[in-house]
């Protein structure tokens, strides 16, 4: 080797050992849609809509004790991440949109990521230990008192959070040894893992490796052990003799089944698609992530308030005394 070319060697060496962090990054939305604001004016409503009605389920929740048992500490709980996840991602994106704040800076950005991505796993999880609920009530029905105990639940929720965090929190420390050194725009309405990372202009494989983890172990798995919950349960259903026990036995399922159908499809479907490298129209993959981000925290409290017999309940004795009392 001569001198030139040593010289290049040690260029590449440093370049490659340089990390280029960049100010901040540049969140370009949507590119076709042109009155983009009324859209996220209405992520708004939704969002005003969600903590009123998640802090109804959990006010309810919290003050009847009748309501302190396994299952409705993992409806609290998804309650609580269906907050939180409509807090980290809705008030940003409208400050963002609304008010032309489309430069985010670097730990801001990392920030929003990491709490964006974790409380949408969290939501997953949080199915997924309502799957756990129905599974012990109706596959075990004289032993659910002993096997599914409020202080096993709490530990199970506590599992539940803990489990994401680590895999979201692994996942968006590695952005930190990219080199952003080409563009720094996001090509979506909030500072994605995905669309952020594919910037860089070093080596993004153990990144690539970390998104298709984070996928797997926190959306498909979960799923797969929803799954395969409710085959067990229809082979319980299945050993009851009378159709009307059957009936009312999957009838305590059916909230359930509805909330794991908001949440996963759209879901399924733009990870499916990014899986098999079909290219999706940016504005397009943007309509479905942020509804799919804004529904279901709103869609919860309300299908468990319609669906479930005991919070209703409550909801009606609300609502009389409130009346009573206007009377008076």
């Amino acid at each position: 080797m001569n001198s030139q070319q040593a010289a290049a060697a040690a260029a590449a060496g440093v370049s490659n050992a340089t990390i280029f962090k960049p100010l901040g990054f540049y969140i370009r939305g949507f590119s076709s849609l042109q009155q983009n604001d009324y859209y996220f004016i209405f992520m708004l409503v939704l969002y005003i809509c969600t903590l009123l009605a998640n802090i109804l389920i959990m006010s309810i929740i919290w003050f009847t004790e009748s309501l302190h048992t396994p299952k409705y500490i993992a409806v609290f709980s998804l309650a609580v991440v269906d907050i939180s996840y409509s807090t980290a991602l809705i008030p940003k994106s409208v400050d963002i949109f609304i008010f032309n704040s489309r430069f985010v800076f670097y730990d801001p950005c990392l920030t929003q990521m990491f709490f964006v991505h974790y409380f949408s796993a969290m939501e997953s999880f949080a199915l997924s230990v309502l799957a756990y609920d129905r599974l012990i009530a109706i596959c075990f029905p004289l032993r659910s008192n002993t096997l599914n105990t409020n202080r096993r639940m709490i530990l199970i929720v506590t599992i539940s959070w803990t489990v994401p965090f680590i895999v979201v929190l692994s996942m968006v420390s590695l952005i930190s040894r990219l080199s952003f050194c080409r563009s720094t725009t996001v090509n979506s309405y909030f500072c994605d893992h995905g669309p952020l990372f594919k910037n860089a202009c070093n080596d993004y494989s153990v990144n690539w490796f970390m998104a298709a983890f984070y996928i797997v172990v926190l959306f498909f798995i979960p799923l797969f052990f929803i799954l395969m919950s409710y085959v067990c349960i229809i082979v319980s259903l299945l050993k009851i003799a009378s159709k009307n026990g059957r009936m009312k036995a999957f009838k305590t399922c059916t909230a359930h089944l509805t909330l794991v159908a908001i949440f996963y499809t759209p879901l399924l479907v733009t990870y499916i698609i990014a899986w098999v490298n079909v290219t999706i129209d940016t504005d397009a993959r943007i309509y479905n992530t942020s509804l799919s981000s804004c529904i279901p925290p709103l869609v919860n409290p309300i299908v468990y308030t319609l669906k479930t017999e005991e919070i209703l309940e409550q909801v009606k004795r609300c609502i009389t005394k409130r009346k009573i009392g206007f009377t008076r």
